[in-house]
């Protein structure tokens, strides 16, 4: 009864009768506002469509012929746009679907392709609707042309682009010819004339205009020979000439459009862009019409100009009279950074992230610019220019261009640190003669340069200038209240001595440490966590000095210690104490040990998820304390282990596509995941759980390393959730497990030796290296990489030996064998070479 139903359906819907019935089952499919392809994919909630889809389907394997010609018919004579438009999708993909058109008849083929240019001459069409055929039409002819070829589609082409063609019919021409370009290379004579014929044209629309441009640029790529490309260069200035008078008659928007297309050419064929000057000048003229034209269209011309310049040698104009154009384009850029306003809103702010309150779009462009600029032209171009524009700005009564001085010293300062390096005296000169300036913007700037040229300009700054600087910031420190500058000046002190050779810091070590004292007693989080972290600095480079410090440094850490809710600091305090405590020893330390581990036990309590960064920063804290308490740490495991098996055991979410699969490929630059290929699967995973796991191994090898056979009650509970992680996708997750299992059979060993084992002799110690010898036997077997093959070798060698050992000490050789201590060494000796390890 069913399989009746099915075929009167198909009768009614391909029959011959008018398409009514068809145009009900489209309608349905079309209910919802999503593409077909979503569609597909998504659950079905509509009854309609569900069933119009399924009727669909049958359609598509009963009788493609028939189907296509409906949805052609369809898209023909529709009235309802909606229609028309899911009509063209259907049938696109209807036709590129397999050997589809293949199998049409000779008839079909033609009827489809005579339906398709039909459609697109309909001067009734909506827009939206024309492209879509337009689309149709490419993705068409790109899959026949080299087939069965399509003779009508060129003279069709080629007649819509005349003048006398209705203008919607030229758009959707040199759309076509965007998308075919590769095609038509053969007649790059006739298209030129075509392109130049049309851009040259005072009487052509906008639209029609920026298609052209369009197809050139996607066309200029296809030819191979230079000489070919170059017979283009024409082409380019009439369509720079037409956005220079479109932007004369205010029409910022086509021109917007086309600058875009000069971006796109600029980043694939600079060369042709930059041959003789015309368009580069023509865009510096956009760029510095600050006064007259949006900020939008000025941007779009100096990402082209940049674009151009950090395509090096491939923009030979640039190249050759690189000063003359920066002598140009640098003043430009000057004056957009000197676009900043005194907010109020920017004295109080509570973190860095309002940095740019009071500033303008021309200024955040501006300064990302000249970094841009800096890195791709070098110092040699940029200094000599940049230095006569900062004694002049210098000069000037006014505070914002001070402070755009400021600014743009620190933005070039990474391209350009070999030349600044010889105006050294100058550079410095003007940076800290700026910290007494009366304005607070322009101090900030100039607290932010000596943070950029600290390491930019490290070490000569740190070698040739110690003094100065030193005494500059020691007097900006304890003279400012301002809680954006405090942040920022330690922030500056911070980067000034990670820099500092130790002899050149050593005079200043007293002074550094109450500086950073004094900013650790700030009420202002972001001042303290710069403090926080120079602290840390100090401590690493000069551990044998904290002895004396010890007790100064400690009395605001304490405070910090306490207040857990203020996460950024409170974790960046209790990692700092961990680093002094290592520096000074446990003797001195073990009483704020003590306190510290009783704060993170209360912590620990709370239930905290094991996610929670608290809990991750306060397992690596542990891990750091313990190794400076060592066996002292022993007490504080029942509390630190239970967290750190959940990091160890937790699920990461994979979502697991095909390899083929290239429809989630746009989410690859998405930094919070990260994809593994493995064979015909590929997986994404969350890389901050990853870390985690990682991270857990990682401890619990310092845990087994530091507390040895005290590790001993634990190892049951850790193996085996470690064993699968040998297993896992990710090789850093591998690898640290590997490392792991290796830390628990040397520590049983240990525990077993001493006869600290709480009851287990040598026939557990048996039991567990062949537990772990078996596992790692099998993740050789099925591991490719060679570095972590190479580790589990060395891991598999060192369990063995430690096996052999146990087993000759007890004379059981045949229980060696047994328990896997024994692997087949030929196999092992050719994954060896296999991996590259032997």
């Amino acid at each position: 009864m069913a399989e009746s139903t099915e075929h009167q359906q198909l009768a009614a819907i391909l029959g011959p009768e008018p398409a009514a019935t068809f145009q009900t089952v489209i309608s349905h499919l079309i209910s919802s506002p999503s593409s077909l392809q979503t569609l597909i994919s998504d659950l079905i909630s509509s009854e309609k469509r569900s069933e119009a889809e399924h009727v669909f389907n049958i359609c598509k394997q009963a009788d493609h012929e028939s189907l296509s010609l409906k949805l052609a018919q369809l898209l023909q004579v529709s009235p309802d746009e909606k229609t028309r438009a899911m009509s063209s999708i259907l049938l696109r993909k209807q036709l590129l679907t397999g050997d589809l058109w293949r199998r049409l008849s000779r008839n079909t083929k033609s009827t489809l392709k005579h339906t398709l240019l039909s459609c697109i001459q309909r001067e009734d069409t909506p827009t939206s609707i024309s492209k879509a055929i337009c689309y149709a039409v490419s993705e068409l002819a790109s899959a026949v042309l080299f087939i069965d070829g399509w003779l009508e589609l060129l003279p069709f082409l080629f007649q819509s682009t005349s003048y006398e063609a209705p203008p919607k019919l030229q758009e959707c021409s040199f759309l076509i010819f965007a998308q075919l370009s590769y095609f038509f290379t053969p007649f790059k004579k006739e298209l030129h004339t075509v392109f130049l014929y049309c851009l040259s044209s005072s009487t052509r629309s906008d639209e029609v205009k920026i298609a052209a441009f369009s197809a050139v640029v996607n066309f200029i790529p296809c030819l191979r020979k230079s000489e070919d490309q170059d017979r283009f260069h024409d082409v380019l200035i009439e369509m720079m000439r037409t956005v220079m008078g479109e932007l004369n008659k205010g029409k910022e928007i086509m021109a917007q459009e086309a600058i875009k297309l000069f971006i796109e050419l600029a980043g694939t064929h600079p060369t042709l862009l930059s041959r003789n000057g015309q368009i580069i000048r023509a865009m510096l003229q956009i760029a510095e019409a600050i006064d007259v034209l949006e900020q939008g269209t000025r941007h779009l011309a100096i990402e082209f100009l940049i674009t151009l310049a950090e395509a090096g040698e491939r923009a030979p104009w640039i190249m050759r009279r690189c000063r003359e154009f920066v002598g140009l384009f640098f003043p430009i850029l000057m004056r957009m950074v000197s676009n900043v306003k005194d907010d109020p809103s920017w004295h109080t702010a509570e973190t860095d992230d309002d940095i740019a309150l009071g500033v303008s779009g021309d200024y955040c462009v501006g300064q990302e610019c000249l970094h841009r600029l800096a890195i791709a032209l070098g110092g040699n171009n940029i200094v000599p220019i940049a230095l006569e524009h900062f004694t002049a700005h210098f000069a000037a009564p006014e505070w914002p261009k001070h402070h755009a001085a400021l600014i743009a010293l620190a933005q070039i300062a990474e391209g350009c640190s070999e030349v600044m390096i010889k105006d050294l005296e100058q550079v410095v000169a003007m940076v800290l003669n700026s910290l007494e300036h009366p304005h607070i913007r322009v101090r900030w700037s100039a607290i932010n340069a000596v943070s950029q040229l600290s390491t930019y300009l490290a070490p000569d700054l740190q070698v040739q200038y110690h003094q100065q600087v030193f005494s500059a910031l020691n007097a900006t420190i304890y003279g400012l209240q301002n809680r954006r500058l405090l942040a920022h000046a330690a922030s500056a002190l911070r980067k000034f001595i990670e820099k500092c050779a130790r002899d050149i810091l050593t005079p200043y070590l007293d002074e550094v440490v109450s500086q950073l004292v004094v900013l650790l007693q700030s009420e202002i989080q972001m001042v303290q966590v710069e403090a926080l972290t120079a602290l840390a600095s100090v401590v690493v480079s000069f551990p044998e000095q904290f002895q004396k410090y010890y007790e100064v440094v400690m009395i605001p850490l304490r405070v910090m210690l306490l207040d857990a809710t203020n996460n950024p600091v409170w974790s960046k305090s209790v990692a700092c104490i961990s680093l002094v405590g290592m520096a000074v020893g446990k003797e001195k330390f073990r009483d704020d040990a003590k306190k510290v581990m009783e704060v993170l036990m209360s912590l620990q309590g709370s239930q905290m998820e094991p996610d929670d960064l608290t809990t991750s920063c306060m397992l690596q804290i542990c891990a750091d304390l313990c190794k400076c308490l060592g066996q002292d740490f022993l007490p504080y495991m029942s509390a630190v282990m239970p967290p750190l098996l959940q990091f160890v055991q937790i699920k990461p979410v994979e979502t697991v596509t095909s390899a083929n699969d290239n429809c989630d490929m746009d989410e690859s630059d998405d930094e919070s995941t990260e994809t593994i290929t493995r064979g015909d699967k590929r997986i994404r995973i969350k890389t901050s759980v990853l870390e985690e796991i990682v991270t857990a191994c990682n401890l619990l090898c310092c845990y087994a390393e530091e507390l040895k056979e005290g590790f001993f009650p634990w190892i049951n509970q850790v193996a085996p959730p470690l064993v699968p992680l040998i297993f896992y996708v990710h090789e850093k997750v591998r690898k640290s497990a590997v490392s792991a299992m290796l830390k628990l059979l040397l520590t049983a060993k240990l525990a077993v030796d001493r006869g600290q084992a709480e009851g287990c002799n040598e026939t557990y110690l048996k039991q567990l290296s062949g537990y772990i010898i078996r596992a790692l036997m099998e993740a050789l077997r099925k591991e490719d990489d060679s570095e972590i093959c190479t580790n589990i070798l060395d891991a598999i060698k060192e369990c063995t030996q430690v096996c052999m050992h146990t087993h000759t000490h007890a004379h059981t050789h045949t229980d060696t064998h047994r328990s896997g201590c024994s692997p087949d060494q030929k196999w092992m000796s050719a994954k060896t070479q296999k991996c590259g390890c032997g």
